[in-house]
């Protein structure tokens, strides 16, 4: 068994909240027209377009899950938090470098306090949105066995349409400043690694975390964060009813003419069936369904960390997935980060380059 040898990740044993939900992620986009294609073909559902600004929405409750703002180049800003209680944004108010609480002008409403992670991200934490009416989706589809086949006398048709997407799942991050990123959210936010990949020395490259809902089971991975030399949007997740939804939404895709990254394949931590594509921006989005669910008592498991560890089955996890685009602000980034952050080396630098570049 791996060995994890630095303090971090662990989880906190009093945070300052304890978030409840990951609600949206913020973008600004050149091209809001062509993002607004590929989101519906993608699954998403239209909430509000205009000249400025694009809402789209899966099939649950929550008002809007993805926020496009125009701009002159494409960029992550960062994503919204659904906090329990105006108590809990009352108590991130007092956090250094936190705004004021505000009102939110985005649809449902409600109040957040905005705030910076270490790594610059803006994290937004909301209360008091109001939830719009959840859209119906299909059932999944039964599963005939050797033991157990509902399925008599009828056949699988899935809709040939866009998978309906359900929620947004999870975003990954790549952060410079590991350690100091990875504690702000255990103490702050209340998120519970449930998993640490390690390097041979010890120090973690990525690790996974969950949300602390008790003794109600909560997603393997809300947010991940992998060791890297500048603060980058890695992918986010949104899940669909069942694997034929994943498969149906990488035919409808490809018809389309859209980008595939990665898939279809079964990951090892997590254990969802998933399947990647690149949005017209460059930024990768995933299907994915049947993801493990753990309850707040369950321990924390160190791994060492692979290209193969990513999935147990399906295509390899191609270069072109973690391979960076080389351009002046990452040769700038990785020239500042490796003389200031403490947990970024040469030789590190270089571990990572031959796993994952």
């Amino acid at each position: 068994m791996a060995q994890l040898k630095t303090p971090q990740p662990q989880r906190h044993p009093a945070p300052t909240t304890k978030a409840q939900q990951l609600g949206y992620l913020l973008f600004e986009l050149p091209d809001l027209g062509k993002a607004d294609q590929f989101l519906r073909d993608f699954g998403l559902r239209p909430v509000q377009r205009d000249n400025e600004t694009l809402y789209m929405r899966g099939t649950e409750s929550c008002a809007f899950c993805y926020r496009a703002t125009q701009a002159e180049t494409e960029r992550f800003i960062g994503f919204g938090l659904i906090m329990e209680s105006r108590a809990d944004l009352e108590a991130l108010s007092q956090l250094p470098g936190a705004s004021a609480i505000e009102h939110l002008d985005y649809p449902g409403g409600g109040e957040c306090v905005r705030l910076r992670d270490p790594s610059g991200f803006l994290v937004e934490a909301v209360y008091g949105q109001t939830k719009a009416a959840a859209l119906p989706h299909r059932e999944a589809m039964p599963l005939n066995y050797e033991l157990k086949t509902p399925r008599i006398n009828a056949t699988q048709r899935p809709p040939i349409t866009p998978p309906e997407i359900l929620k947004l799942g999870h975003v990954v991050l790549e952060v410079a400043y590991f350690q100091a990123s990875c504690e702000w959210y255990t103490r702050h936010f209340g998120f519970i690694p449930s998993d640490v990949q390690v390097l041979d020395d010890g120090s973690p490259a990525v690790v996974f975390m969950r949300l602390d809902l008790g003794d109600t089971p909560a997603d393997h991975h809300t947010l991940a964060m992998a060791q890297g030399v500048m603060p980058v949007y890695s992918h986010s997740a949104y899940e669909v009813v069942d694997a034929d939804a994943v498969g149906m939404g990488q035919r409808v895709l490809r018809e389309q003419g859209w980008n595939h990254a990665w898939g279809i394949g079964r990951h090892i931590l997590g254990s969802q069936i998933f399947d990647y594509w690149q949005d017209p921006h460059g930024f990768k989005l995933e299907h994915y369904c049947d993801g493990d669910v753990f309850t707040a008592d369950s321990p924390m498991g160190v791994h060492e960390v692979s290209r193969k560890a990513m999935s147990q089955w399906g295509q390899k996890m191609p270069k072109s997935f973690t391979k960076p685009k080389i351009t002046i602000a990452l040769i700038k980034a990785t020239l500042h980060n490796l003389r200031h952050s403490p947990d970024l080396t040469i030789r590190k630098l270089i571990t990572l380059a031959k796993l994952f570049a």
